[in-house]
């Protein structure tokens, strides 16, 4: 695989867009103090632009392409408007990533933005309640499949870890950096047993893989602490 450093790819867009250039940052795991990498050592990027428009795509594609080539997702690229107005529509992602992130070129996006509290609990419930909804499917048609159900399980970890530390956020607790302290500290405020996310956990934190079963109890001990979760959040 290519090696593309972070400084590199943040000097090769600055020198691209020029004066285009609103903001770069780098946000998740590669931003936050503690946090073990992710398991492939990549690294979530946020690109914002005065505008987005063909010659800026076209203009960019050659370095995304370098940094994808090096293992890394395209980032999420923005105008300065969009970045301003979009904060309501996608409150838990804004929160989450204002919690951790780091700005490797341009200015400091966040003068202006706004979060409010209304706006993610509104997501956060919809985004569960959905999350929910899409397990329960898949795992009535995977139980019998140890392959299936360990994808199912480690595809969503991410995200729910994302809605826990929301949830956390909504309760007025301290987020804390790892996903093991993020899932204890979660398991405490709703009721769930930590226990029960061991084995996503080190998923998560890059220490062992996961590994299901046909009919593997953990599947329906980590639907049952998304249903908790779901049901915490909507009562509160």
């Amino acid at each position: 695989m290519a090696s593309m450093t972070l400084d590199t790819f943040a000097g090769q867009v600055a020198a691209a867009l020029g004066g285009r250039l609103v903001s770069l940052i780098v946000y998740g795991s590669a931003a936050r103090t503690g946090a073990p990498p992710r398991r492939d050592g990549s690294i979530d990027t946020l690109l914002i632009a005065d505008g987005v428009d063909e010659r800026l795509l076209t203009t960019l594609a050659p370095v995304v392409t370098a940094w994808q080539t090096a293992g890394h997702p395209p980032p999420i690229i923005l105008s300065d408007r969009e970045w301003h107005a979009s904060a309501d529509a996608f409150a838990i992602e804004y929160e989450d990533i204002r919690a951790a992130h780091r700005v490797v070129a341009g200015r400091d996006p966040w003068a202006g933005v706004t979060v409010q509290r209304e706006d993610v609990q509104r997501q956060l419930e919809h985004e569960l309640i959905g999350k929910l909804v899409r397990l329960r499917q898949g795992y009535v048609s995977a139980l019998h499949d140890g392959h299936r159900l360990t994808a199912l399980i480690a595809g969503s970890a991410a995200s729910l870890l994302t809605m826990l530390r929301t949830t956390l956020r909504l309760a007025g607790t301290r987020v804390p950096h790892t996903a093991a302290e993020v899932v204890l500290a979660g398991a405490a405020v709703i009721g769930f047993p930590a226990q029960d996310l061991a084995d996503v956990v080190a998923h998560l934190e890059g220490r062992a893989p996961l590994k299901l079963v046909a009919g593997d109890p953990r599947a329906a001990a980590y639907l049952e602490a998304v249903a908790r979760t779901a049901d915490y959040v909507n009562r509160s």
